[in-house]
């Protein structure tokens, strides 16, 4: 397909998109790696998953409006059209025309859906006519993470954290040492934020910016940079970065001169790591391997652990882990969580420090898990973590260590959500 309007093909991948994200964790990334998919020129990729992405994050209101309009439950490949469609109109603003027609024409494809083409028209157009009222943030959130966070964050953090999930975020650059972070940030239209970060509301081909060809910087979440400020890691130390891959802590490490040694059990995900070493001039040892069974008798000076978790945090970015993630994984990431923690502490020389990071927003996957440890290991203590000298906000502060929510910052455009902890170990 040509021209400048995507059509019903570049329309029907987005529905696979979301049924996709909608079945499972890697779902999403199966879709995306099919032929189908790969397929379609570079515009209509870019469509068909700024559709699918829309739905997701705003699911919960697009499937009240259209639960106000239908009076029994279609077949789910009819829901998957209409949410798509109302995602066209009410993120992507396609105009009705476009969105109802290419919807109609869909249904009109496959014998499972042909019977409801005129359901699908009539619910489409009725909602244009009469529009759904408003509804609330948390409708966009599972029932069960609505009540999760309710309870953990008090309603109005918990209605913050939803509300983050309806925008697209920003792009966070980190930069190498040197390079001229408001000139690349008037460059790209953007700012510096604390901490370093440059952040730009521009879209499109990351590869054609200023600074990308040169090595200068990587794209970096503004609160996925703060775990390694809070380590200090110095010209010349040994620094271990466990679960290292895809890499953006590594270079941060890299950056600051420290001899890095990058660990991680995902060979394929590692290969990503050696390519951004290659492009930004960095160096680092990198290592196949799993963090608990790893066989090699070497200790650091410090040891970073961003430890794999149900990365709730990242719904920014990823809302399609609001759905992916089911109530049992809580308490299961948390026991490989411990037994990390502990394998990280083992690898860290008397003086040294450890800072433990998850990309979560569960207690149990971050704040639940220092005073279980330091009961284990008497030989850390935790260490205080200045907010305002790592670059996050000053609301982040807590009595376990620093807690970065997306409803953070909502002025600048939000944060990844994490959690994170220094513990240094006595001499």
């Amino acid at each position: 397909m040509t021209g400048a309007e995507p059509g019903v093909e570049a329309r029907r991948l987005a529905g696979a998109l979301l049924e996709g994200a909608l079945s499972g964790r890697d779902g999403l990334a199966a879709v995306q790696a099919g032929k189908g998919f790969s397929a379609l020129p570079s515009p209509d990729r870019a469509f068909a998953r700024a559709c699918a992405m829309g739905a997701l994050r705003r699911l919960g209101e697009i499937d009240l409006a259209l639960d106000s309009r239908l009076k029994t439950a279609p077949p789910q490949q009819v829901r998957t059209l209409l949410r798509i469609a109302l995602a066209q109109r009410w993120v992507l603003d396609v105009p009705a025309f476009a969105a109802v027609s290419s919807a109609v024409k869909l249904a009109e494809r496959e014998a499972k859906t042909r019977p409801y083409k005129a359901l699908v028209n009539a619910v489409l157009r009725g909602l244009e006519r009469d529009p759904a009222p408003p509804a609330p943030p948390q409708a966009n959130l599972p029932d069960w993470i609505a009540a999760r966070w309710t309870q953990s964050w008090g309603p109005e953090t918990a209605a913050a954290i939803a509300a983050a999930v309806r925008q697209e975020p920003p792009t966070d650059l980190s930069l190498k040492p040197g390079q001229d972070a408001e000139a690349l940030a008037r460059a790209l239209e953007g700012e510096v934020l604390p901490g370093g970060s440059v952040r730009t509301r521009l879209r499109g081909d990351l590869t054609g910016w200023p600074g990308y060809a040169d090595g200068g910087w990587w794209v970096q979440d503004a609160a996925a940079a703060v775990p390694v400020r809070a380590l200090d890691p110095r010209p010349g130390e040994a620094v271990l970065d466990l679960c290292a891959a895809p890499g953006g802590k590594t270079l941060q490490l890299a950056a600051a001169g420290a001899a890095v040694v990058a660990l991680d059990r995902n060979a394929a995900r590692l290969r990503r790591l050696q390519e951004n070493l290659t492009r930004t001039g960095l160096t680092a040892e990198v290592v196949a391997a799993d963090a608990e069974r790893w066989d090699d008798p070497r200790t650091f000076d410090a040891v970073l652990l961003d430890a794999p978790c149900t990365a709730t945090g990242t719904l920014r970015r990823h809302p399609e882990v609001l759905h992916a993630v089911r109530p049992g994984d809580v308490a299961d990431l948390a026991d490989v969580q411990h037994r990390l923690l502990d394998a990280a502490a083992d690898r860290v020389r008397p003086g040294g420090r450890l800072v433990y990071a998850v990309c979560s927003l569960e207690r149990e996957e971050g704040e639940g898990q220092i005073p279980a440890f330091l009961r284990r290991r008497p030989d850390f203590r935790l260490a205080a973590i200045d907010p305002a000298a790592v670059g996050a906000p000053e609301t982040a502060a807590g009595p376990q260590g620093l807690r970065l929510h997306p409803g953070q910052w909502p002025d600048r455009g939000g944060l990844d959500g994490f959690f994170l902890a220094r513990l240094d170990r006595t001499a």
